[in-house]
């Protein structure tokens, strides 16, 4: 899997507004199962499974097994590359406007 890869997948499952709040909540617990997440969540557990699903699938999350439970937690190394690859794409516009305003600036005024 290339990096573009990677950030398309990380990017498609944080379109869904529930997923980034699942992601926000795993966060501050630092680890939580599934039934604890869809108590701070307006949809079910089963809805809360489906979603860790496709951010695990994404790599922002991992699961693992405690006795009965499955806890999830967040994985930040996939975050922090899609943050990069965003920074350069900023950075990328940021270049390309600062050479619009300089020839704006360096246009000699219209005549009247």
């Amino acid at each position: 899997m290339t990096d573009v890869d990677e950030v398309d997948g990380v990017l498609a499952a944080l379109a869904e507004p529930v997923r980034r709040r699942v992601l926000d909540l795993v966060a501050a617990r630092g680890e939580a199962t599934a039934t604890v997440l869809a108590g701070d969540l307006p949809v079910s557990r089963q809805a809360v499974v489906k979603h860790l699903a496709v951010l695990e699938a994404a790599g922002l999350v991992v699961a693992r097994r405690a006795g009965r439970e499955v806890l999830f937690s967040v994985r930040p190394e996939r975050l922090a590359a899609t943050a990069r690859w965003l920074a350069a794409r900023a950075a990328a516009w940021d270049a390309r406007l600062a050479a619009i305003r300089r020839l704006a600036e360096s246009a000699p005024p219209p005549s009247p």
